[in-house]
């Protein structure tokens, strides 16, 4: 699935989270918490200041970013990866 976010958008992959405890035990997939971490995807051209400039995003594709729990207005299934895309000022930080 290609997508070419608009503005100042960015889609990540959201990363799989463990399916198992540190002692062992098994989560089922609707007790387990999504995690918040992912890879930036695509990103859109930028925002678009009230002067017309565009101005270029922080994240770039393949970045390892944090994001809130609850966050991104649209998620999508890819298989098995679920897409997420949200703003980029819903991105807390990027993980080096």
């Amino acid at each position: 699935m290609k997508i070419r976010p608009l503005h100042d958008r960015v889609v990540i992959r959201r990363e799989d989270k463990e399916e198992k405890s540190a002692g062992g035990i098994v989560f089922a997939a609707a007790a387990r918490e999504k995690p918040n971490k992912g890879e930036v995807i695509s990103v859109g051209p930028g925002k678009a200041l009230d002067s017309g400039e565009v101005r270029a995003l922080q994240v770039k594709v393949g970045d390892k970013v944090v994001f809130a729990s609850y966050a991104g207005s649209q998620t999508l299934k890819d298989g098995d990866d679920e897409l997420i895309i949200m703003s980029e000022s819903e991105i807390l930080g990027i993980i080096e």
